[in-house]
């Protein structure tokens, strides 16, 4: 199986769940399938059921990810490893980022008459 999260994260990762009281963690090779899963239908958007056989059962992996929901464990390593963010490779460019229809600056129905009213209102009045 090929890992998507390299080793020096998985060890910190592993690092901090060791130190996270009320976890099961049985062995480090569990325990780094069960994180790859995660971060596998995290990355792909996909159903549970449609989690690779080689992560293990998709009911299993998904009761394992509830739990921890459930006790906040996600929650808490989000926290941590927040403070310590890696921004090196962090790129916005328009290419990520895309407007909304409505954005684009195309005169909208109802609004164009608003708009219309308002400079109206505001223009200036001579007697």
């Amino acid at each position: 199986m090929k890992h998507h999260i390299d080793d020096a994260a998985f060890g910190r990762i592993a690092d901090y769940l060791n130190h996270e009281r009320c976890l099961y963690r049985m062995n480090e090779s569990s325990l780094r399938r069960f994180i790859e899963a995660v971060y596998w239908m995290a990355r792909s958007g996909a159903q549970w059921r449609m989690l690779p056989a080689d992560y293990g059962h998709w009911n299993a992996v998904y009761r394992r990810f509830d739990r921890w929901s459930k006790q906040g464990v996600w929650k808490r390593m989000f926290h941590y490893f927040s403070q310590d963010s890696d921004l090196e490779w962090l790129m916005i460019d328009s290419t990520i980022v895309r407007a909304h229809a409505c954005a684009v600056g195309a005169k909208g129905g109802s609004n164009g008459r608003r708009l219309a009213a308002a400079r109206a209102a505001l223009a200036p009045k001579f007697t």
